[in-house]
Order: C-alpha cells, then sequence, then structure tokens
C-alpha cells in the first residue's frame, strides 16, 4: 500500500484510494509522452503535405522518397525528453 499525508498524519490509502491512484498513474501522460505526440502530430502534418506525390499519377523523387522515409523514423531512438526536444526535422526537397 502507498503511504498518504493528510493533516499530518501519515496512514495507508484505503484500497478505493489506492485504485484512484493507480488510475491517475496509468492515464496520465508522462512529458516524455507529451513530447512524442507534439512531435508526431508535425511529423504527421509534414508527411499529409506531401502524400498526394504518392498518387498513382505522380511521380516522386528520390529525394522525397528519402524524405518522407526520414520523416517516418523520425521518433526511432528517442527515450528521453531532451533527445526529442533536440530532435531535427529533414528539409523538404522540391517537389
Amino acid at each position: 500500500m502507498t503511504k498518504i499525508q493528510i493533516n499530518n498524519e501519515v496512514r495507508d490509502m484505503t484500497v478505493e484510494e489506492q485504485a484512484e491512484f493507480d488510475a491517475r498513474q496509468v492515464t496520465a501522460p508522462t512529458a516524455l509522452a507529451s513530447a512524442l505526440a507534439e512531435l508526431r502530430n508535425k511529423r504527421n502534418k509534414l508527411l499529409s503535405e506531401t502524400d498526394y506525390l504518392g498518387a498513382s499519377d505522380q511521380t516522386m523523387s528520390s529525394a522525397m522518397t528519402t524524405y518522407r522515409q526520414a520523416l517516418r523514423d523520425l521518433t526511432n531512438g528517442l527515450t528521453t525528453v531532451a533527445k526529442v526536444k533536440a530532435k531535427q526535422f529533414p528539409t523538404k526537397p522540391e517537389a
């Protein structure tokens, strides 16, 4: 059981308090999860801006293919908030 302090008294949490505490721990977004979500949102926007190049009546250059792959790989190996914040987006080539 987890200890709780109320009015300078330390005691064990009740079963209900423990369940609520545990639920909050599982659902509360961590700083890393939030940073990754923000990075993915920006990455997805950039990918969607070039989705039309994948249509059957378009020809995608190798530079654009490389750019899109770099965007998809952007989140690989990011295990800390500092790494997420330091990540640089690739430069978009001419279409």
